[in-house]
């Protein structure tokens, strides 16, 4: 295989397996900058990707199965905003408990779905014409299931709301300054709910674009940790979307390249042992970025009330 070809195949995977991270990078960085952390997107991603494989298989299409995985993970949503939002529960605590709720869902619902890779509807290949034929760039950019080309697209879009929408400027308001935003006439709770609500859907399509589009199918535990990685992109990338989607497509990247090598003709990819070694590069790397992105660049800070309650009539 020529080296451009493999350069190819890996940026088109990694752009690819890097999507769902996408989605689920973009909702939590909603729900953070409304104030509110969830800690529960591993949880929500699983559920919801449970429920998309299912309902495609009852229902016999892939589009019902990706409706239902985004109404499971806005539930989740509305379950996280009531607990923490108007209970004022403990924001760690309530997005913890997801991830165990979200988790035994997945693997008690799921059972019955380990082996219906085949049978489920899923999203096939969607080539744009004209554009998939273009050198390199076609293949790399434009030869997906159609969930990639909107992650595409929600990039500049929640980059447009967050910077020039009117929404936008409230929502950061209800995470920076809640008491000054609700004198302004700001309903807080009410911003906070809706994106919360909305962050978890964003989790929930992710499941649903991991298990219908990008490796269909049902096995437990199929998230192996990435709403844990969607988190810290959202750190990373400094609660900015563009930085954020650039750091999903790069785990997804690394991720497909550990995969490929071990697929080469090199003795030294071939051995089992490196092959475990092999697998842990991706998660490896995104916790050195995670301390790099820590120690060094400052550009992006987190909502000033980011895990702590508004108690209307203080200046909390």
């Amino acid at each position: 295989m020529k080296w451009t070809e493999f350069l190819q195949n890996l940026l088109a995977a990694g752009i690819a397996r890097g999507t769902p991270l996408l989605f689920a990078a973009l909702g939590e960085m909603l729900a953070e900058l409304s104030g509110v952390l969830n800690l529960g997107l591993e949880g929500i991603m699983l559920a919801s990707a449970m429920t998309g494989v299912a309902a495609a298989h009852l229902a016999g299409s892939a589009w019902v199965g990706l409706l239902a995985a985004v109404v499971v993970g806005a539930l989740f949503g509305v379950l996280h905003a009531f607990l923490t939002v108007t209970l004022r529960c403990d924001q760690v605590v309530t997005g913890l408990s997801l991830v165990f709720l979200g988790t035994g869902i997945s693997s008690v619902g799921g059972a019955p779905l380990v082996g219906l890779r085949q049978a489920a509807p899923h999203f096939a290949q969607l080539p744009i014409p004209g554009l998939c034929d273009l050198p390199f760039l076609g293949p790399v950019l434009f030869s997906h299931p159609w969930p990639v080309y909107l992650g595409f697209a929600a990039v500049p879009l929640v980059y447009f709301f967050l910077a020039h929408t009117r929404a936008g400027l409230n929502l950061r308001a209800a995470g920076e300054t809640p008491a000054a935003a609700a004198a302004m006439g700001i309903p807080v709770a009410r911003v906070r709910y809706l994106y919360v609500t909305l962050g978890a859907a964003g989790s929930g399509l992710a499941g649903a674009t991991l298990s219908l589009a990008v490796t269909p199918g049902w096995v437990d535990g199929l998230t192996a940790g990435q709403g844990w990685i969607a988190i810290g992109l959202v750190i990373v990338g400094g609660w900015r979307p563009l930085p954020a989607a650039l750091g999903a497509w790069l785990f997804g990247a690394i991720h497909r390249l550990t995969l490929d090598l071990q697929g080469t003709a090199i003795p030294f990819f071939q051995d089992p042992n490196t092959g475990f070694f092999l697998n842990m590069l991706p998660y490896l790397a995104a916790v050195a970025v995670l301390v790099a992105a820590s120690l060094g660049r400052r550009s992006g800070t987190a909502p000033s009330t980011l895990g702590r309650p508004f108690v209307p009539g203080t200046t909390r």
